[in-house]
Formats: structure tokens, sequence, C-alpha cells
């Protein structure tokens, strides 16, 4: 008895011992998107400040294709060691399963929350031939022209896609889903006032606002973001509507909990540095603290709200 009391001790203290010599080699983060763009820009960021923390290379790894389904899959099938993390994003990562068929992981169960990193407020921009400055304004030219107005995504099922859904659901308007390929080519016809109206990342559309090419509305936080203090949430109108990027760290399913908060506690230090503070908010991204389950908890009822909506909408591929 005596024997399996100290056994039972001893297998106990086998994870807190991992961890506390944890890591003794590079640690691989998978980014399932292709090199530039925000969210590598954001993992590398994050990479290299993890990197002098923890005293070993975090090494980024991109594997995009299939819509993150790719480089999610590789993480849900790894170690659980803590030498394997992936860089979730909530458009990717938990996205992809309610509207892809047949994906090869369930985001839930096979990944361990361990860090939020940061939340970005999608946009909502305009060509300025609409004739709107406000969302209250563009609400009235949707209900006056129903079925005349356009909105470009990156995609069906898409957060942009998604997006204007919401918007469509809430607003009571009737408008036009254009799904694009890529952001490049939805913002040409965007610009070329061959759709009207678009929602997208701060980054992707900065530039055309300041030139005049765009006109930017409303922004899908729940309150003022600090890179654009002066343009409203779409919520100030329409009561509800939230649309957010979001970028976190998860573990394959099963790695140890010591790991996961050694790692949680070295990424909160990460998001307060003042110097990923700056160059987060010069991409309009805030750096964003959570605990892994309160991770858990915001990733649950951000795929619970999404699902009501592709049921409520018939959204399929």
């Amino acid at each position: 008895m005596r024997f399996i009391s100290v056994l039972g001790l001893l297998l106990g203290a086998a994870p807190f011992a991992m961890a506390q010599g944890y890591p003794t080699k590079p640690i691989r983060l998978v980014v399932p998107y292709p090199p530039g763009g925000p969210t590598d820009f954001a993992g590398r960021a994050v990479s290299a400040k993890l990197t002098e923390l923890l005293g070993q290379q975090m090494v980024v790894d991109n594997r995009p294709g299939a819509g993150t389904v790719i480089g999610s899959e590789l993480i849900a099938r790894a170690s659980p060691d803590g030498y394997n993390l992936l860089f979730g994003t909530g458009g990717g990562t938990f996205l992809a399963p309610l509207i892809l068929p047949k994906v090869p992981y369930d985001p839930q169960k096979d990944f361990a929350p361990v860090a939020m990193l940061v939340m970005s407020p999608q946009v909502l921009v305009v060509h300025p031939g609409v004739g709107a400055n406000s969302v209250k304004e563009l609400i009235a030219v949707a209900k006056a022209k129903p079925g005349q107005l356009n909105f470009s995504s990156v995609g069906t099922g898409t957060s942009p896609h998604l997006g204007g859904e919401l918007f469509k659901s809430l607003a009571g308007v009737d408008m036009v889903h254009v799904p694009y390929k890529g952001t490049a080519p939805s913002m040409t016809d965007l610009i070329a006032g061959r759709v009207q109206l678009a929602w997208s990342s701060i980054p992707t559309v900065l530039a055309h606002v300041q030139a005049g090419r765009l006109k930017m509305l409303g922004t899908g936080g729940t309150r003022r973001s600090p890179a654009l203090p002066d343009i409203p949430p779409i919520a100030d109108t329409l009561p509800g509507y939230e649309l957010v990027t979001w970028y976190a760290i998860f573990a394959p399913a099963g790695t140890p909990a010591a790991i996961i908060t050694r790692l949680n506690t070295e990424t909160a230090k990460v998001l307060r540095d003042p110097d990923i503070i700056k160059r987060f908010g010069e991409q309009g991204l805030e750096p964003t603290v959570m605990t892994p389950a309160e991770l858990k908890r915001y990733s649950e009822n951000d795929v619970s709200r999404w699902t009501r909506l592709i049921k409520a909408a018939n959204i399929r591929l």
C-alpha cells in the first residue's frame, strides 16, 4: 500500500518536474498562414520575445493551406510535450470546422488554450460613391435600394463574409455577398466601385482610407479602438454587433498544465512589453492578456454565436 502511495506521488510530480526544466530544446510555433501579413507579423514578434524569456529558440513554422486546416491539424496530432504550439485564429482554426466539410480536428477537444495574444476589430469601409458617411446613413441607403448594394469578402464563410451577414441580420437590410479568392482582388474591385462595401482588417484598408479611395464608417469592436479613436463601433448603431479578429496560442490537448501555465505567464510579459504594445498598435492590433481558462471561455462563446448565424443565414460552401 505504501509503495502504491509513493508511486502515485512520483507520477503526480512528474509533470511539475518536466515544467521546472522546460524548455530544454527549441519550440515550434506553427502559423497556418503564409509568410507576411498581420498574422505572420504577430507570430514572429511574439516568438522573438518568448525566445528571450524562455532561453530557447521559438521557431516559426509557416504551414498555410486549406483555410488553416493543414497547419491546425499538424498541431492537433503533434506530441503534447510543450514543444509544438499553434498560432490559432478565431477566423481560421475555429471557424473552418463550421464551414468546411470533414475538418480532421475539433478545436474544442484537440487543442489546449495557452494564451490570447491580440484582438483587432474588423472595419467597415465603403466606396465614396455610396453616399454614406455613417453606419446609420449606410443602412438608410441599403433600405432604399434593397438588393442593389454588394459587399465583398475574401471567401464564403470567412470573417468578412460573416460580418456582412451579421450586419444584414441586425439592420434588416438586403445586400448581396460577392466572394473573392483573396484580399487583393476584393480590394481592387471595391476601390473601382464594382462592389460598394466590405469588412476588412485595419492594415489592409488604412492607406486607402487616408488617400480618400475608401470611407471608413465603423469598427467591429465593442468600444473605440486606440488605433482609430475617431471611428465609432458599429455597435453604437446596431447593438450586439461584434466582428473582431483574434490571435492566440494553443497546444495539443494533453499538454501538461504546468507547461501551459509557464507559457501563459511568459506570454503575458511579452504582451505588456512597451515595444510590443507600440509595434502592435501601429498595425491596429491590441495586446490582450487572458488566462487559459478565460481564453477557453472566449473561444467557446465566439464559436457559439457564429454557429447560430451560419445556421440562420444557411451559409454553405
